[in-house]
């Protein structure tokens, strides 16, 4: 194990090793259940995935907490906007590559490198960033949570070369060989000026979706829409067939693939449209329960999840990504149908949480490994991060004993 005397802890443990692999350690963990946050645009992608990073340069800097939210309000600025340039996945690279610029400006700010060094940082993180879409396709491994650690880990690693003076190739993105002509395959074109100042004057991070159920957010109103018929439906024995009418972007990303009919791991059942409908109509529920190895195994529910159909639907196509729309279409065995839609799932932009919801979310996560006690102090703390002298103060409190 790695281990650094200035690094940063390791979440969970009073450990610490160097800032660029503790950022890779804690995004393996942010990300792993599948239950953070989403920004859809031509690139879908989960910009939460850059906290972790921050957090690590942050603790190893000895930031205050409002150093740490401008690092954090900076890389959501940045991936989303990339985001909004160009699509990553219809190209075939995998959309944790934007992570690699976004990490990369979070800790250059955090580490206060002038515009030579960070052009230099962001250089260094470009020309090694590009990841394969492989890590997300058929059946998927345990790569799916780690791929954005790794960009993450690049990301810091290149704003520590640069502030040591290490120098990086130019321009990353307009080159010859850049990143425009070989990997976006288009300009990634961001008015800073801008940020901050749209037609509703907010920045980013405000127009991000939380996740309500821990699966892949696309499904999320899939899973909305079974768990409202699912007191019509009432026994899930007798649904005689299910069809899902959805958007491109949904059918193409866990809609389409056999394996997502038969999953056999963890990762691939959350990634998986037909696998999600079929367990929230059995169980009325989708937590980490519907995950575990012998519920996915099952085969009563691996029986209703191949009487499962997915669908295009070019309306709900065409309202994507502004809408992320799925109608779900239940018929049992005795003739009856019923039928529900959801264009804005619960912690959807346009019809978000609550902060007792975001409470109520990270309680039920913290609360097994820390206690109602501890859960409530790192709330407490969270809430006033503003006003913290050093984020160094919160790595006590997650310490789990």
């Amino acid at each position: 194990m790695f281990s650094a005397d200035c690094g940063a802890t390791l979440l969970g443990t009073a450990h610490r090793a160097p800032p660029d692999w503790a950022a890779f350690t804690n995004g393996c963990q942010v990300r792993y259940l599948d239950y953070n946050d989403t920004y859809l645009s031509k690139e879908p992608a989960h910009p939460s995935d850059n906290i972790p990073a921050a957090l690590a340069l942050a603790e190893s800097q000895d930031a205050d907490g409002r150093e740490l939210i401008v690092a954090i309000a900076l890389a959501y600025e940045v991936q989303c906007r990339l985001c909004d340039a160009a699509s990553l996945r219809a190209r075939g690279w995998d959309h944790v590559t934007y992570g690699a610029f976004s990490t990369t400006l979070a800790a250059a700010r955090l580490l206060r490198l002038d515009p030579e060094r960070t052009r230099h940082a962001v250089g260094i993180a470009g020309v090694a960033s590009a990841a394969l879409r492989q890590s997300r396709v058929g059946e998927l491994s345990h790569w799916k949570g780690c791929a954005f650690a790794n960009a993450a880990r690049h990301g810091v690693f290149a704003a520590l070369l640069a502030r040591a003076g290490m120098t990086g190739p130019a321009p990353i993105f307009e080159g010859e060989k850049g990143f425009e002509k070989l990997v976006s395959g288009a300009p990634l074109q961001m008015r800073v000026g801008e940020w901050g100042k749209g037609p509703d004057g907010d920045f980013m991070i405000f127009k991000t979706s939380i996740k309500f159920w821990p699966a892949e957010y696309h499904s999320q109103s899939a899973i909305e829409a079974c768990l409202k018929l699912r007191a019509q439906v009432n026994d899930a024995s007798q649904i005689e067939s299910v069809l899902v009418q959805s958007h491109d972007a949904a059918v193409d990303i866990i809609g389409s693939e056999p394996e997502k009919w038969r999953p056999t791991s963890r990762e691939t059942a959350d990634h998986s449209l037909p696998y999600l409908v079929a367990v929230a109509l059995a169980d009325g529920a989708v937590t980490a329960k519907q995950f575990a190895p012998e519920r996915i195994s099952d085969p009563v529910l691996l029986a209703l999840v191949q009487r499962v159909k997915v669908e295009r639907h070019k309306e709900l196509s065409a309202a994507y990504p502004e809408a992320v729309a799925n109608i779900v279409t239940v018929r049992l065995r005795d003739g009856r149908a019923f039928s529900q839609r959801v264009d804005y799932p619960r912690g959807h932009a346009q019809n978000a949480l609550t902060d007792a919801e975001v409470e109520a979310k990270f309680c039920v996560l913290a609360e097994p490994a820390l206690g109602a006690r501890r859960s409530e102090a790192v709330l407490r703390w969270l809430w006033q991060l503003e006003q913290a002298g050093s984020v160094a103060g919160l790595l006590p409190l997650l310490v789990v004993k």
